[in-house]
């Protein structure tokens, strides 16, 4: 099992906080995508969260149930690996020629995994040439724990399925909101229930990844205890009001606003950081996933804040639906994101 690199034919499965989503495409970039399978499931969190023998026995269950929901006849499968279990990272090193690097840098790995590699799985791909240099290449390292990696394998592997790779859930949510036919770089933005994964492509390939922890959790609880409402209203008042100044008296959006005016300033920062090494490049557009997506003018607000155009993104854009499967997925769409971009993905 790679984290990175996968073969054959197979399905994506992403666990979610209150749902799972399966996706199998069939196609590729080139021709293009076409929707094959799919199934998207609620759960229960607290089923998700259960470490115990029975909470993953029962997961196995919901996950082999969604399966055959789906129709789903192969056995291979492709995981995304949440931001909390995982760490990706951008770094450089000397360009030697493809079989030299690959034989070199399995040495040098160690130094950018945040743990004792007999701890870890990690895995790499090489991006290009550094913006410093043809001298330096540019390499992206993922990592995860051992011990969660060989959890997942074994959850999977008991109802009779094979991982053929796991992949960072930043890397996937990548591949799915990138604009297509974009030629400038562009700032992806998952808010997340409990963190934000943001990544900066250019020339398709991702050159900056990070994950914050500004969430929609977090603004949801605040929002509960500034108005002294409990999470749920505060949390209907968000995905029903957003950020609009003449609802609620402007309660909401001054609660808000305290909030991600920093969230935007995090954004403008990674802008920033990611141009002091490709000076040449221009960051021309926000992409929005997740709770950005939903949450009423979060986009305007995003887009005055940072003075960069600002979208919400859709994961569909180059995948073929049926109108039968465009009326099956209208309420849940956008939380596909990071299935889709599992199930793009190649043995490239």
């Amino acid at each position: 099992m790679k984290l990175l690199h996968g073969v054959g034919d197979f399905f994506s499965l992403d666990i979610g906080t209150n749902s799972m989503r399966i996706v199998q495409l069939s196609g590729n970039a080139q021709r293009g995508w076409s929707l094959l399978k799919y199934a998207y499931v609620p759960v229960d969190q607290k089923l998700v969260q259960d470490s115990s023998e029975l909470g993953r026995k029962r997961l196995g269950e919901a996950i082999l149930t969604a399966v055959n929901q789906a129709g789903i006849k192969t056995k291979n499968i492709a995981l995304g690996l949440p931001s909390n279990k995982s760490f990706t990272s951008i770094v450089e090193t000397d360009t030697l020629p493809e079989k030299e690097l690959e034989k070199a840098f399995k040495y040098e790995i160690d130094k950018y995994v945040p743990m004792a590699m007999n701890d870890a799985q990690a895995d790499y791909i090489v991006l290009g040439p550094s913006p410093n240099g043809a001298a330096k290449t540019e390499i992206l390292v993922a990592s995860t724990a051992k011990e969660y990696a060989e959890a997942q394998l074994e959850l999977v592997e008991k109802i009779g399925f094979n991982v053929v790779a796991m992949e960072p859930e930043v890397l996937a949510m990548a591949r799915s909101m990138t604009p297509v036919g974009m030629n400038d770089a562009a700032l992806l933005v998952d808010f997340g229930e409990h963190s934000t994964d943001l990544a900066i492509v250019y020339q398709g390939k991702p050159r900056l990844v990070r994950t914050i922890p500004w969430a929609f959790g977090l603004i949801t609880k605040t929002t509960a205890s500034s108005l002294n409402v409990k999470e749920e209203q505060a949390r209907q008042f968000i995905l029903k009001f957003g950020l609009a100044q003449d609802k609620v008296e402007g309660q909401v959006f001054k609660v808000l606003d305290g909030l991600l005016d920093n969230f935007a300033a995090e954004l403008v920062k990674s802008v920033r950081f990611f141009q002091t090494r490709y000076m040449n490049a221009k960051v021309s557009s926000i992409v929005l996933a997740g709770f950005a997506e939903t949450v009423p003018l979060f986009a305007e607000y995003i887009e005055a804040k940072t003075q960069i155009p600002t979208m919400r993104g859709n994961p569909w854009q180059s995948v073929r639906l049926t109108p039968a499967q465009q009326q099956a997925l209208s309420q849940v769409s956008s939380e596909f994101l990071v299935a889709i971009g599992l199930a793009k993905r190649s043995n490239d």
